[in-house]
């Protein structure tokens, strides 16, 4: 075969192979099919439990009716008193001034049952006057004279220690008279035993929903109340519970039973009119009104006006007493202060 015809059949072939690679088409690689997308699941939250009934002195949901009587206990307050036991779970505590520019607590019982209760003092009639309007069986250690004899002129079912010893006990890591301690079991016992009558319409007190805030009000994360030069409470808000945590002449006010600090959701400080008695120094406090006060709630101070109605100290927004300020749900603390100095003295907040 000739050179020249070697050369055109090998254009030839190339040509043809060259035809033949045009013609076939890229095959691109197929994309990755897109992963299905998932609707986000919700976080899990706390189911709210519902309760059938309301504790009407705090406001909290209740697994039973509570229409019993109230039990209302005085508790010692002086420094050798301290830590006291039972006052947390008192639904409310009224800390009024007594003798000496020391103050004494009325602890009311309703929702709930401590262990011990105590020390237990002696009564005055602001206190009777106080614990009438919650048709509450009263517990002291004997009283002045004036409100002995408005027990013993009166029907208003009451256990004094000095003549129902058996209800009652002194423990001996502290000394008379700082040391009589009671419990609800005796005090039942005591009900049971005298055949007081047990149940009762308890006043209405209006409540916010548990989940409610308050943006109405000053600043108020701390709270002095100074009921004498060398008697003075304080209050500091916690964020994390949305309550008061109590200080006593500086010191965190502790429970003996549970070794926890006191503390309150609502606290109402309101100024009354003293006026003293005898030499003793005894009182005669008003716990009717009217009269100013403050009201203090998760952090915020409001200036009330305050009167007993329906048998209990209220709130009220202004001096026509036609809105009644709502608690929140849990426990409360009245501090009265006297009107001399007044609130602006006794009262301090930031």
């Amino acid at each position: 075969m000739s050179m020249k015809r070697t050369s055109w059949v090998i254009m030839l072939l190339a040509s043809m192979l060259f035809s033949a690679c045009s013609s076939q088409e890229t095959v691109m690689p197929t994309p990755p099919a897109p992963s299905p997308q998932l609707d986000p699941q919700p976080q899990p939250t706390e189911p709210v439990e519902v309760y059938p009934f309301t504790a009407p002195l705090t406001g909290m949901g209740n697994e039973q009716k509570l229409d019993q009587r109230p039990i209302m206990v005085m508790v010692n307050n002086l420094p050798k008193a301290r830590p006291q036991s039972g006052l947390d779970k008192a639904d409310i505590v009224y800390e009024v001034l007594a003798e000496g520019e020391v103050t004494r607590f009325l602890a009311i019982y309703h929702s709930q049952k401590p262990e011990v209760i105590g020390p237990v003092r002696s009564i005055r009639p602001y206190f009777i006057e106080i614990g009438r309007g919650f048709d509450a069986i009263l517990v002291h250690a004997g009283g002045s004279p004036e409100a002995l004899a408005t027990l013993a002129s009166h029907d208003y079912s009451n256990i004094n220690e000095i003549s129902n010893s058996q209800y009652f006990w002194r423990e001996s890591f502290r000394k008379p008279p700082h040391n009589l301690y009671t419990n609800l079991d005796k005090i039942e016992q005591a009900i049971a035993d005298k055949k007081m009558r047990t149940t009762a319409e308890l006043p209405y007190l209006p409540f916010l929903p548990a989940d409610a805030e308050i943006t109405d009000g000053e600043p108020a994360t701390h709270i002095d109340v100074v009921y004498h030069r060398l008697n003075k409470a304080a209050y500091e808000y916690d964020a994390q519970s949305k309550r008061y945590l109590r200080f006593s002449d500086g010191q965190p006010h502790m429970d003996l039973t549970t070794n926890k600090q006191l503390s309150v959701t609502n606290l109402l400080v309101i100024a009354a009119n003293h006026r003293i008695l005898d030499k003793e120094g005894r009182r005669a406090v008003d716990v009717v009104g009217p009269g100013d006060g403050y009201l203090f709630q998760q952090g915020k101070a409001r200036k009330i006006k305050w009167r007993r109605e329906g048998g209990m100290i209220r709130a009220y927004t202004d001096a026509s007493f036609s809105e009644e300020l709502p608690l929140l749900p849990g426990n409360t603390w009245v501090n009265i202060v006297s009107t001399v100095p007044g609130l602006a003295d006794a009262v301090t907040y930031q």
